[in-house]
């Protein structure tokens, strides 16, 4: 799990910069617009549009952004419509990738995915093929700085949460997906206020990637995550740390 989250940090400091700050918004709207489609307006009655828009919020996204992306979801405004579908496949030397998408086109979407794929030593594989590698799980980000490590610990575990460890300067808080708007709650309660939270994929187990191959690996999620339609690409590839500095 340590690869996966390396990865996920690296994702998250690259989405700080304004280059990328576009193609960002564009996800987060598709998924304010899609949340508000399944559960209504309201982040108070609505986890996932809650999530949503904290994400939002957490990249700077302007409130009338957030409240025209509600407004297309409910009806309110005109809007397209998506469609969750979920894509398997194989990076270079086999590592295991889940990929999520929102798309208003399943066959400019796959036809895109497998492009890309074929282009940086990957396939598409059928369904299932790997998600039975992955466990869908809350993750919680707590800036490990600005609050005690015992103070995280009592609230997490307190709320429910699997497990709380340090990674760097953060600690991260890992929950089953039922209970994750649970914890987050219950930590607000307690005063531990976090940087990120996510419903993501976790891997069981990781596959050790360095070298030219974690090179080609990490080319081909950047490749990936440029894709309007995905929103999130998951692997089970522990990325070595010297690649990751050079990504």
């Amino acid at each position: 799990m340590a690869g996966h989250n390396k990865w996920s940090k690296i994702k998250r400091k690259k989405a700080a910069n304004d280059a990328k700050q576009g193609a960002i918004f564009t996800k987060l709207i598709r998924e304010i617009t899609v949340a508000a489609r399944e559960g209504g307006g309201n982040p108070d009655f609505n986890p996932r549009l809650r999530l949503a828009v904290d994400s939002a919020k957490g990249q700077n996204m302007p409130n009338d952004n957030i409240e025209r992306a509600i407004k297309k979801g409910t009806g309110e405004l005109e809007g397209v419509s998506y469609e969750e579908i979920t894509y398997e496949g194989y990076g270079p030397n086999g590592i295991a990738l889940f990929i999520e998408t929102l798309t208003d086109n399943p066959n400019r979407t796959v036809a895109d995915i497998r492009y890309v794929l074929g282009r940086n030593n990957g396939s598409l594989g059928t369904s299932g093929s790997v998600a039975w590698q992955f466990d869908r799980k809350g993750q919680i980000y707590v800036d490990a700085e600005r609050f005690h490590e015992d103070a995280v610990l009592e609230a997490a575990l307190m709320a429910g949460a699997e497990d709380v460890k340090r990674d760097g300067d953060e600690f991260l808080v890992t929950t089953e997906a039922s209970g994750f708007h649970e914890v987050q709650d219950a930590m607000k309660q307690a005063g531990v206020t976090f940087t990120e939270a996510e419903l993501t994929m976790v891997p069981q187990n990781t596959v050790a990637v360095a070298g030219d191959d974690a090179g080609k690996l990490l080319k081909l999620l950047d490749a990936l995550d440029d894709l309007d339609d995905i929103q999130k690409v998951h692997t089970n590839a522990d990325i070595d740390d010297e690649a990751l500095a050079e990504s």
